[in-house]
């Protein structure tokens, strides 16, 4: 319902003698009810509504872990073993950056999702972070082993802790390099 006012008075402009409201106050109007609409049904699933990945990376404080590494790096990597751990191999893939690589014993090419996926796939553990350290370009990540959801059986591995040194840039594993194997010694080098 519109009525009629004099100038000055209220958030509102004068329109043809009838009262329209400041676009303004109908944006922060509509701001206002779409906050608890966003709220709904979120659930914390970790994927958006077409199934990427939500990027936790810069979002809140990073998990409390051993050690001093950079907190945007333990962010990326505690969200990548969690989503690992709870079977999630898809949004475990979707951390990894296109290209990127991977080494478990033999170093893997990652040129495409598909590729993130597979590699994830492939590890038959998942983890906890339980101590991450940066050095230069690499964070060096030890984890407890754990069983996970899907394919594989951790097995005697279960309990045993594991080391990766990573290289995270924009948010995402550039480079994942398994490290502590015999005759290796601290982070890897750069070379890929």
């Amino acid at each position: 319902m519109e009525r009629r006012i004099s100038r000055g008075e209220g958030p509102e402009q004068r329109y043809s003698g009838l009262v329209r409201p400041h676009p303004l106050w109908l944006l922060l109007c509509l701001g206002l009810i779409a906050l608890p609409i966003a709220g709904c049904g979120g659930g914390g699933g970790g994927t958006s509504s077409n199934g990427g990945a939500v990027s936790t990376a810069n979002q809140g404080a990073a998990p409390k872990v051993a050690g001093h590494a950079d907190p945007g790096d333990v962010r990326v990597i505690d969200a990548w073993v969690t989503a690992l751990r709870r079977g999630n191999v898809d949004a475990a893939a979707r951390y990894f950056a296109i290209p990127s690589v991977a080494e478990n014993g033999v170093l893997v090419r990652i040129r495409s999702l598909d590729d993130a996926r597979r590699f994830n796939a492939s590890l038959p553990c998942g983890a906890r972070l339980i101590r991450a350290e940066t050095a230069g370009d690499f964070t060096t990540a030890t984890f407890r082993l754990t069983e996970r959801p899907g394919p594989g059986v951790c097995g005697n591995g279960t309990g045993q802790t594991a080391k990766t040194s990573f290289v995270i840039r924009n948010g995402k594993i550039a480079e994942w390099r398994r490290v502590g194997r015999p005759g290796a010694q601290g982070a890897p080098s750069q070379s890929a």
